[in-house]
């Protein structure tokens, strides 16, 4: 089995990756901060040894890249150039993480992998221009596209909304953001099976299958923990006044997947009843 390097091993994502690759028998080594800077190419060098490297790492504070684009630039742009021209040396192959931020959003049906790029956000900007760097440093490159992520590892939106059932009657979520709630175990298994396959390089979407909106995603966790979903009452993306401009319809294609033989992630609703008990302590009692 081939020998993996997951960098941004402590975040979310990382976390689940590094287990389910041990799970299905793959040599791994996890990286993060401080022992590996993606920042510093010396540091890239250094930990690049095994034969696919996966860069979990990235500024992901959308509101805050609005205000500072350039450190968010470096990390998304710079420091994946740095890990993927590593890679390139290495002879490895390279599995960059990026996000639905890069499409336009205004659509109604779901983006297909081709799709141009057209991000609104400093966030979106940045996961695009390391997209193009990666492909530049390292031809042998999986970008794999993902969104609304969450997981039992990290901040996530199932866990807050859970937080506010117990602490309000009501409350409110977007209903005009559409989406596709992704479980980030699905992801890493997702990513497994893409690299186990050699299935070709490029552009994959990694997210979980279906679509709905925020609303509709919190009504489904106070579903999950046997609540009425209809404590949470939906309202415009106008009532939340946020640095980010997020798309309206992010909603991505699996067109990859079916063109390459291999079954896509299983579909949100299904994903989120399975991750519930990692996610909601009140469901172990």
């Amino acid at each position: 089995m081939a020998q993996w390097l997951v960098v941004g091993a402590d975040g979310m994502l990382g976390t689940d990756l590094v287990e389910v690759l041990r799970a299905r028998g793959h040599d791994v080594v996890g990286a993060d901060l401080p022992d590996i800077d993606i920042l510093d190419p010396a540091s890239c060098a250094r930990w690049v040894e095994g034969d696919v490297v996966v860069n979990c790492a990235a500024y992901t504070a959308v509101d805050a890249a609005e205000a500072d684009e350039p450190r968010a630039f470096a990390v998304n742009a710079v420091g994946a150039a740095n890990l993927a021209r590593a890679v390139a040396a290495a002879g490895g192959a390279l599995v960059q993480l990026s996000t639905d931020y890069v499409v336009a959003g205004d659509g109604s049906s779901p983006w297909p992998a081709d799709s141009p790029v057209a991000p609104s956000s400093a966030y979106g900007r940045t996961k695009a221009a390391g997209e193009w760097a990666v492909r530049a440093e390292c031809p042998r490159t999986w970008v794999v596209r993902t969104a609304w992520l969450y997981g039992a590892h990290g901040k996530n939106i199932p866990s807050t909304v859970a937080r506010l059932a117990r602490e309000r009657d009501t409350f409110s979520f977007v209903a005009d953001q559409v989406g596709q709630p992704t479980w980030t175990v699905d992801l890493a298994e997702g990513i497994a099976r893409v690299v186990e396959a050699g299935a070709p390089f490029g552009t994959w979407h990694g997210t979980n299958g279906g679509e709905t909106s925020w609303h509709g995603l919190a009504r489904a966790v106070l579903e999950e923990l046997g609540l009425d979903p209809s404590r949470v009452t939906p309202v415009s993306t106008d009532a939340y006044r946020l640095p980010a401009p997020r798309p309206a319809y992010s909603v991505l294609a699996h067109d990859m997947w079916a063109a390459h033989g291999l079954e896509p992630l299983p579909h949100w609703r299904d994903a989120l009843h399975r991750a519930a008990p990692t996610l909601f302590p009140e469901l172990a009692r």
